[in-house]
């Protein structure tokens, strides 16, 4: 603010530092309550960990492109789909995503911008990476729902939205693409409001639409953000008179822009951030990610309402993000970051305290210390070391298969953060080697591309080769790539016997013994050894589960929850 810091222009490197400097200074003044919280909660506050959420070709991967150019983290936004003169994106940096213009995996970027720190995770937005994605919304406090203008609600957003409503993270509404042909905004605000059931409050209003865009009305200050000339500031918006505006394109008509504005003050909700935080009401924004317009007031807003790290549940006691001693979770494993070390890094959300580069923290799941020595603060695939980290920091932590997804670390005490997912794998396939005396590599790397959450592996307990299990096709071509990049093995994928698996538990352990005894052939043990029956198809799944009483079959299995039983 030139008030406070008159020598300083707000966009000084200075001040709003590149992702990795000044990641843990001394909170400003601004901050509101700064000076009442202690040091560890004062940090606490400053952060805000959020993921982006979109259907597939919403222009998701663009807006966190330039999310990360408006913080000051890169000095050129890439493109999705780069051609030999552009920059390719940095969120999607393996081969087959830039070879497609698709995510295939979560990307964690932390940049610093007006006196906040942002974890900003870019998910898969293709239905066939679901898993990550819903794993990546555990280690969230907030998400930026991008819709497309022209589209509204696609399946895959309503997808995922339901997600987020279980988790109650709060949504913030990014309607992007309005430089081009668009549906009426009172249209999408409506589809917003009756599909998802959740209440809608603008936080700017488009003036004109498609090739008549021209920019954004502040509904609070009434000020105007021109799309040419004030897209890539931030700031206040500039009052401009609706006669002028109607000057700059001859399609705008004042006076109805001027009815129309007072139509949105009078019929449409007012923010309220207890309702936002609770999951019932979004702010909505609109913008062209790709034209660098509205991101910038997205990124205040988010720095402005989203929640700064909450409370997490744990099998034992609910975990407070100022409690000072050190838990965290691994959501995310991603293996072969760097090719030539083949490096494996554990993605962990830190819930509460600080993390400091050197500490102890015990594995709970093995109950044994583990260093932590070289714990990496992540801008897609670039590392720096993270001396310290505070809850709702997301750290990578190297490490050769100690830690698996799900696991949680803490600083002695005994306890496991639950709501992790696995879901049962729709497509089941057997691996084809083309050449057999790679068979022993090809068993490593199907273990490790399985501890990275790729795919599922499931090894049958009558000694017949292992399945594979993935939730869509372009999985299969992912790990097809991988393995041939990462691990000179080609391969090719054969139908199998067996079309669904299903995990299966029981109170009676003589019962399960027996189950299992009587179905060898089509019971597999899974990466944690927990057993799978795989089923012929629905009805031969339908027909074992009516003539086995006391046998839980499920689709789904809490990874944390499944290990403490």
């Amino acid at each position: 603010c030139p008030q406070v810091c008159p020598q300083v222009c707000p966009l000084d490197p200075a001040v709003i530092p590149c992702h990795m400097r000044g990641m843990n200074r001394a909170v400003t003044p601004e901050e509101s309550l700064a000076s009442a919280l202690s040091p560890l909660a004062a940090e606490a506050a400053r952060r805000r960990t959020f993921a982006i959420i979109s259907h597939p070709d919403a222009g998701k991967t663009t807006l966190t492109e330039k999310l990360l150019l408006f913080g000051g983290a890169i000095n050129l936004a890439g493109q999705v789909k780069a051609k030999r003169d552009r920059r390719a994106t940095r969120s999607d940096w393996m081969s087959i995503e830039r070879e497609r213009g698709i995510s295939v995996v979560t990307s964690v970027m932390t940049f610093e911008f007006g006196g906040k720190v942002f974890n900003l995770l870019d998910t898969p937005g293709h239905e066939d990476f679901s898993e990550d994605t819903y794993r990546t919304l555990t280690a969230v406090d907030s998400a930026v729902m991008v819709i497309d203008a022209a589209k509204g609600i696609e399946a895959r957003t309503r997808k995922l939205f339901e997600v987020c409503r279980l988790r109650d993270i709060p949504i913030i509404t990014f309607i992007n693409k309005m430089d081009r042909e668009s549906r009426d905004p009172f249209e999408l605000l409506d589809e917003i409001e009756k599909t998802l059931a959740l209440d809608t409050a603008p936080v700017t209003w488009p003036i004109g639409r498609g090739r008549d865009f021209v920019g954004t009305y502040d509904l609070e200050t009434g000020g105007v953000r021109l799309i040419e000339g004030d897209g890539a500031k931030t700031g206040p918006a500039r009052p401009i008179p609706f006669d002028r505006l109607a000057a700059l394109n001859p399609a705008i008509d004042a006076p109805a822009l001027a009815e129309e504005i007072g139509l949105v003050r009078e019929a449409c909700g007012k923010f309220d951030l207890t309702a936002f935080r609770e999951g019932h009401l979004t702010p909505v924004y609109f913008g062209s990610a790709l034209r660098n317009f509205g991101v910038g007031d997205l990124l205040e807003g988010l720095g402005a309402f989203a929640p700064p790290p909450r409370a997490q549940v744990s099998d034992a006691r609910r975990v407070e993000a100022v409690e000072p001693h050190m838990t965290a979770f691994v959501f995310k494993i991603q293996a072969n970051m760097d090719p030539n070390h083949r490096d494996r890094i554990a993605f962990a959300r830190i819930c509460s305290g600080r993390l400091q580069r050197g500490m102890k923290a015990k594995l709970v799941r093995t109950g044994k210390p583990m260093p932590l020595a070289t714990p990496h603060f992540f801008f897609a695939k670039d590392r720096s070391l993270a001396e310290e980290a505070y809850a709702g920091d997301v750290v990578g932590i190297p490490n050769h298969g100690t830690l698996r997804i799900g696991d949680t670390l803490t600083e002695g005490e005994t306890l496991n953060f639950v709501g992790v997912p696995n879901f049962a794998p729709e497509i089941l396939r057997r691996v084809r080697l083309t050449d057999a005396m790679k068979a022993k590599k090809l068993k490593q790397a199907l273990q490790e591309m399985a501890e990275e959450g790729v795919v599922q592996v499931f090894r049958p307990l009558d000694g017949s080769p292992a399945l594979i299990g993935v939730v869509g096709l372009l999985q299969l071509d992912v790990l097809k790539v991988r393995l041939g990049e990462e691990y000179g093995l080609p391969v090719d994928f054969d139908v199998c016997e067996f079309e669904l698996a299903r995990w299966i538990t029981s109170a009676d352990g003589a019962a399960l013994a027996a189950f299992t005894d009587a179905n060898r052939s089509g019971v597999a043990e899974d990466l944690d050894g927990d057993l799978v029956f795989l089923a012929r198809n629905d009805f031969y799944l339908n027909y074992t589960r009516e003539r086995s009483p006391g046998i839980v079959f499920t689709d789904v299995k809490d990874v944390q929850a499944q290990r403490a039983a």
